[in-house]
């Protein structure tokens, strides 16, 4: 299915990989929502269902990017939720959904390391709203 139509919420505290990324969908036909944090990202899920949302994980807070997906699933678990990361490069930590416990208590559909490929992110959107 195309990305066509689909609305996808991008939640992310910097601002120039918000409007990289709004871009880079909006060219693919997609609906774009943006927040800037995981409170104003709450605030706006009062009032809508996105197709996808593409989290950062650490934003105002280390862990803003787990709550949050643990929010939207809390809600409805079948949007699907991707991670972009650079918490790799800045802790040497790790996550991903590749085990049955890590997708537990991650409640992300995929985690993606930044700096993100729009191809690869393009991918896992297809994959997943397919």
């Amino acid at each position: 299915m195309s990305l066509e139509k689909r609305t996808v919420l991008i939640v992310d505290d910097d601002p120039d990989f918000l409007t990289q990324l709004e871009l880079s969908l909006e060219a693919c036909g997609c609906k774009v929502v943006k927040a800037c944090s995981r409170r104003e990202a709450e605030e706006l899920l009062t009032g809508f269902r996105p197709d996808a949302a593409i989290l950062d994980l650490m934003m105002d807070d280390f862990d803003d990017g787990f709550i949050l997906a643990h929010h939207i699933k809390s809600k409805d678990a079948t949007i699907p939720v991707i991670m972009a990361t650079a918490v790799t490069a800045e802790t040497g930590l790790q996550f991903d959904t590749v085990g049955e416990s890590q997708r537990r208590w991650v409640k992300a559909d995929a985690v993606l390391t930044k700096p993100l490929r729009f191809e690869q992110l393009k991918k896992e959107l297809d994959r997943l709203l397919g």
